[in-house]
């Protein structure tokens, strides 16, 4: 199901995203109606909107929008409130744009553990990392390259040797002492994490791939997956049961849910 402002969306209207791909989105689990974080990914599209798009968003529109879009809906899903132009011209982008929200949804499974991430370390750097916006070819790459090595997934160091995130997630560690370190790089603001950090005691500091390595073990964020252990970064195994990953999760689960 796909709504354009809240009318189906045709081909056309789409043409521009799949051609310019210009714009941002957030995506937020819904579990018995009820989305966990809703004001924090409420936040993240009009601050995104600003700083892509120069414009305010409605976001009790938006929030409106997503209530049609679940109506008559009772099983977990994933919605995804994309901005963008459908007249968006790629020559002049600096003009004033007419920002739209593209939302869909998609069925989503149990919120549980899923299996361990074996994680490939990869020199890379998203564009704009603070906005959650489309360009999503340079993670998904990664990714690709990461599975064909095989691995699940691709964790991202910059070019000052320092870890920063996954190619769609949050990236955190547990140190020798059972502390939470959350890496100090430019990465994406991402609303699990935010929740976590609300919510267990940790720091932010700068992670290197070796001090990485040497963690006692290692998690990836989103709204998808929750809490997901790392198994292995490279040809390094980590400790994929800990009691602290247990209190994480539990921590996650316990976060209230909030109607659109």
């Amino acid at each position: 199901m796909a709504t354009l402002n809240g009318k189906p969306v045709s081909t056309d209207d789409l043409l521009p995203l799949a051609l310019v791909n210009v714009g941002h989105f957030t995506s937020m689990r819904v579990d018995d109606g009820a989305v966990r974080g809703l004001e924090l990914h409420m936040a993240r599209l009009a601050k995104d909107c600003e700083v892509v798009w120069g414009a305010d968003l409605d976001t009790g529109r938006v929030r409106a929008f997503v209530r049609e879009a679940l109506h008559g809906r009772s099983q977990p899903c994933v919605v995804r409130v994309t901005v963008y132009d459908p007249a968006v011209d790629m020559g002049h982008l600096a003009a004033p744009g007419d920002p739209r929200v593209l939302v869909t949804v998609r069925g989503a499974g149990a919120l549980r553990a899923p299996a361990p991430l074996r994680a490939k370390s990869v020199r890379y750097e998203r564009e704009l990392p603070e906005v959650k916006h489309v360009g999503l070819f340079g993670a998904l790459h990664t990714r690709r390259g990461a599975q064909l090595a095989g691995f699940d997934d691709a964790l991202f160091v910059g070019r000052d040797g320092l870890v920063s995130e996954g190619g769609t997630w949050n990236v955190g560690f547990v140190d020798a002492d059972g502390g939470v370190v959350w890496p100090q790089a430019p990465v994406l603001p991402g609303v699990t994490k935010a929740l976590l950090q609300q919510r267990a005691a940790h720091r932010v500091a700068p992670v290197t791939l070796e001090e990485a390595k040497g963690m006692a073990a290692a998690f990836a964020t989103n709204t998808s997956i929750g809490v997901r252990a790392l198994a292995a970064i490279d040809d390094t195994a980590l400790l994929a049961e800990h009691p602290v990953l247990d209190r994480l999760r539990e921590a996650y689960l316990s976060v209230p849910g909030e109607r659109p």
